[in-house]
């Protein structure tokens, strides 16, 4: 059940921010960002990625095993663009797109609930560094070992499973980054927070699906901090 929640909140929060002036535009912002980003990487993807796939294993002779080459290759390049979406990501994440989604974040609590509910006592440059701070916890180093095992897997016999893995495991972790803003802004200690996080797996694994959608993904990557936060109020009301 916890999956096919995460899907169509995912989904919801895509749809409430279409409707809202505001979400839509710092979305839309976000989405030009981590567009131009993945566009450029993706372009160095497919522009090479046939020399790539050549240092995995080289072009047969055989013509029967050349065409499974070339399946290969292409699934190959679907996989590194997941990656080129994911390194956009994390690239926009930390020079300002924290920012955004905080405020995205804001935006939501405030239309559901009617306030924003905080418990930081300090600035609001202050708290815009703690939140800077918790990205290298709840997003960067995780995505960035998923990506590890991913290019490791590329050398293994089952590398095309220990990458199916690998990927899921780095889109819960990027829904993690999304649900967790609510309670970071709140000051909610680190531990209670990551305990959030493996009490709803399936959740977070089935938000994160969207995110390993090649191109669709960027679409909802930038609009996921609404939907993350409808969830995380809604699980606290109950």
């Amino acid at each position: 059940m916890g999956f096919i929640e995460g899907i169509q909140y995912n989904i919801r929060g895509f749809a409430m921010a279409l409707r809202t002036r505001s979400l839509l535009l710092l979305g839309l912002i976000r989405f030009a960002v981590v567009f131009l980003l993945t566009l450029v990487l993706s372009g160095m993807v497919l522009y090479w990625h046939n020399d790539i796939f050549s240092m995995i294993w080289q072009m047969p002779e055989s013509r029967w095993l050349i065409w499974l080459w070339h399946i290969v290759s292409w699934i190959l390049a679907l996989i590194l663009m997941v990656f080129s979406m994911l390194a956009s990501y994390l690239i926009s994440q930390i020079f300002f797109c924290v920012f955004i989604m905080d405020y995205m974040s804001r935006i939501t609590e405030r239309m559901v609930l009617g306030q924003e509910i905080s418990n930081a006592n300090t600035s609001i440059f202050g708290l815009f560094l703690y939140l800077i701070r918790q990205e290298i916890p709840r997003a960067v180093v995780p995505v960035m070992i998923s990506v590890a095992l991913m290019i490791i897997g590329l050398f293994t016999p089952v590398s095309l499973v220990v990458i199916a893995v690998s990927s899921v495991v780095a889109g819960m972790f990027l829904a993690w980054d999304n649900t967790d803003l609510v309670p970071a802004r709140r000051m909610v200690p680190f531990k209670e927070r990551l305990k959030f996080l493996k009490e709803n797996l399936s959740f977070h694994i089935g938000f994160g699906l969207l995110f390993l959608v090649p191109w669709v993904n960027i679409l909802f990557l930038s609009f996921a901090p609404v939907g993350a936060t409808l969830y995380y109020i809604d699980k606290e009301k109950k």
